[in-house]
Order: C-alpha cells, then sequence, then structure tokens
C-alpha cells in the first residue's frame, strides 16, 4: 500500500480524510494484518483523525466568528434604534 505522507495529508478535504479513516479503522478491525502492517495502518489513522479535528476547529472557529458578527449586528441595530426613539 502506497501511504500518503503528511504533506498529502494536509492536502485533503474534511470529507475525504473522513472517508479515509473510515477504511482505516475497517482495515484494522477485519485483522489479518501482520503486527507492522497494523501500527503502520494506525499511525495512519491517527494522522488522519488530527487532520479531522483541525478540520472540525477551522469549522467551529468559523461559525463562532460569524455568530459573534451577527450578535454585534443586532446590538449594533438595537443601540440605533434605542438611540433614534431617545431623539424623537
Amino acid at each position: 500500500m502506497n501511504e500518503p505522507n503528511d504533506d498529502e495529508l494536509t492536502d485533503l478535504g474534511y470529507e475525504e480524510a473522513r472517508d479515509q479513516l473510515i477504511e482505516v479503522v475497517k482495515g484494522l478491525e477485519a485483522g489479518g494484518l501482520s503486527l507492522e502492517e497494523s501500527l503502520a495502518l494506525w499511525e495512519r489513522g491517527e494522522r488522519l483523525a488530527r487532520l479531522c479535528e483541525r478540520h472540525l476547529d477551522g469549522a467551529r472557529e468559523r461559525i463562532e466568528a460569524a455568530l459573534a458578527t451577527v450578535e454585534n449586528t443586532d446590538a449594533d441595530a438595537e443601540d440605533a434604534q434605542e438611540n433614534g426613539s431617545d431623539a424623537g
């Protein structure tokens, strides 16, 4: 099996990394591998799991930033509305 290096793994999107991780888990669960093959597969799975986690962390940060922007926009609109009604 031709294993991708870490640079090739970082080019994977979340879905592709997740799908490859699923295949790694299936391979480990199926058994029939030598100890060395199992260790290599497990190490690859660990790298894929870390990559998936980084993708999810990035998505979480984007969502939090978007929510903060919406909250700030809502607060600014409320302030403008209150200031407008105070002036009248």
